[in-house]
């Protein structure tokens, strides 16, 4: 039973919705701003650098955490439980029972499960990624890319078959996540990162009705 709980547990706090706190209290929705996501990309837009900066931390850890705590609680009932804690964290983000199933993309959480589970390849991935979207300006292409290499690295690291299988697995989600990324990069509609200006106090003034509260 209780690796079940710490499952449901995992779950559960994968599902804490950071970015969408952090809109609130700036008081804006984020599920009617942007791109609807509350995952760190739509929270820079919406509230700035000091907003995302945070978020990703949380989000990054929000997987890490399940996955390097939670085997030395499940009595080792199965050797690979932690990539299963993994699994329920990620889902957590992109389906939040706390946002009726709606959340971000899952990237940031992702790389904190791939954290615990291969260091050195999820260390190399997110440097890339950093590079990646200074170089190209397109946090999806970074996302894309990095997500891509996470299990070709977990190989190198020389990590367990079944990490690499979820590397692989997890890769193939992202890419599924960013499906609308794809096409609008395919159609040059990508909205590029320095493009992404935060929205100014008054633009954010704009979405709240006039009784001071967002947008449904």
């Amino acid at each position: 039973m209780r690796p079940a709980l710490l499952i449901i547990a995992a779950y559960l706090l994968g599902s804490i919705p950071f970015g969408y706190a952090a809109g609130r209290l700036a008081r804006v929705d984020l599920t009617a701003t942007g791109s609807g996501s509350t995952g760190a990309t739509n929270v820079y837009r919406s509230l700035g650098l000091w907003g995302a900066v945070p978020v990703i931390l949380l989000d990054v850890l929000k997987g890490f955490l399940p996955v390097w705590l939670f085997p030395m609680w499940d009595g080792n009932a199965w050797p690979y439980l932690a990539i299963v804690y993994g699994i329920a964290a990620v889902a957590g983000h992109v389906w939040s029972v706390f946002l009726r199933l709606r959340g971000g993309k899952g990237v940031a959480t992702a790389a904190g499960v791939m954290l615990a589970l291969a260091p050195i390849a999820a260390t190399i991935a997110m440097l890339v990624w950093v590079g990646l979207v200074l170089i190209t300006g397109f946090v999806s292409v970074a996302s894309l890319i990095a997500a891509a290499l996470v299990p070709v690295l977990a190989y190198f690291e020389d990590a367990p078959i079944e990490t690499i299988a979820f590397a692989l697995g997890i890769a193939s989600f992202v890419w599924w996540t960013h499906r609308s990324n794809l096409v609008r990069l395919v159609h040059g509609e990508e909205l590029g990162f320095r493009a992404l200006r935060p929205l100014r106090k008054a633009d954010r003034e704009k979405m709240r009705d006039p009784a001071g509260r967002e947008e449904p």
